[in-house]
């Protein structure tokens, strides 16, 4: 029988995967009552990637603070009334084997609201209006947004917590040198612009005690931003502070350049981080068969491999992913008649 490293388990400290399949974080913007509540969409569309077995699904942006949302329709974990439309959530997707993760994400100057927008300097990203230069004061209540967020996150009973410091959002802001012009202690030099980044993972870190994810924009796509060798040292030190994962994405800080766009065009960033820094990555960006996902694997180049339009596309993947590299997996027992032929 042939073995397939994709449908081998995984696990990160007391937290085991089935496989090595990860649901991406993509926004749905489905809380029409603007209310960051999860809605019967939410608990349709991630509930059937369970049932298709994924082994990671994790949620889209939860906005950490209502004034950080990128839209009015995100889902919120800013209140305590947000956590029984979580946890329901939750226990659906663990009734069909697969471990729940949520994504925790301020928006910064990307957040298109009404209020007033925070950035690490008042620099509006493309066309959109400008933000108000976050005070430290600002600053402390963020870090404070995220620690109390995960809380709320454990209470929901979630797997896995990634922090979102990736496309454009307030703490990718702060760690670009293209978005934070800042002179003090958060800006000026690489150190200081990862400040923001270690003093929320600190903080999370006292509330929570599990799996600790965080997605980064690998490269900013744009002279005198940030390139994957910029990342490794600020990889080595999310390891030093706990984090066990980094997921390996890209861009959006500011409008690219130009990208060159090809299956799997992100994967060498989880390579180089994977084994420059020595901690384990997530690999992301049109990922789509199951040899290419096995290679990835294979080959050392990242631990497990982040699914996200091909999920939108086939919520069944994983067994499509199966057949293609002739390996078993359970099917649901519904499904038997189906799946298994």
């Amino acid at each position: 029988m042939r073995t397939s490293k994709l449908f081998s388990p995984y696990t990160i400290k007391d937290v085991t995967l089935k496989n090595r399949i990860a649901m991406s974080p993509m926004c749905m913007y489905s809380c029409f009552k603007r209310d960051g509540k999860v809605t019967n969409w939410h608990l349709t569309h991630y509930t059937s990637r369970a049932v298709g077995q994924v082994g990671l699904i994790i949620l889209e942006s939860n906005a950490i603070a209502a004034d950080g949302r990128i839209s009015y329709q995100d889902l919120g974990i800013w209140s305590n009334e947000h956590i029984p439309g979580l946890k329901q959530l939750v226990g659906l997707i663990h009734e069909h084997g697969a471990k729940a993760g949520i994504q925790l994400n301020h928006a910064g100057r990307k957040a298109d609201l009404e209020e007033t927008i925070l950035a690490p300097s008042a620099i509006p990203f493309d066309n959109m209006k400008t933000p108000k230069e976050a005070t430290k004061e600002d600053i402390q209540q963020v870090v404070q947004d995220f620690k109390q967020a995960a809380r709320r996150a454990k209470e929901a009973g979630f797997d896995i917590i990634e922090l979102h410091a990736a496309h454009g959002y307030l703490i990718n802001q702060f760690l670009s040198p293209l978005s934070n012009h800042r002179e003090d202690e958060y800006g000026g030099t690489p150190e200081k612009r990862y400040r923001l980044l270690g003093e929320v993972i600190d903080a999370v870190k006292e509330e929570w005690q599990g799996p600790l994810f965080v997605r980064i924009s690998a490269h900013d796509w744009h002279e005198g931003g940030y390139t994957p060798e910029d990342y490794v040292p600020y990889a080595k030190r999310m390891k030093e502070q706990g984090v066990d994962l980094i997921d390996c994405s890209s861009g959006a800080v500011v409008p690219p350049a130009t990208i060159d766009i090809y299956p799997g065009y992100q994967v060498p960033f989880a390579d180089k981080i994977r084994n420059e820094a020595q901690i384990a990555t997530g690999a992301v960006g049109l990922i789509t068969s199951g040899n290419q996902a096995e290679e990835i694997l294979r080959s050392n180049r990242a631990d497990l491999v982040f699914l996200a339009r091909e999920l939108l596309r086939n919520p069944y993947w994983p067994r499509t992913a199966a057949a293609e590299l002739k390996v078993p997996i359970e099917s649901p027992a519904q499904y038997e008649r189906a799946w298994n032929y």
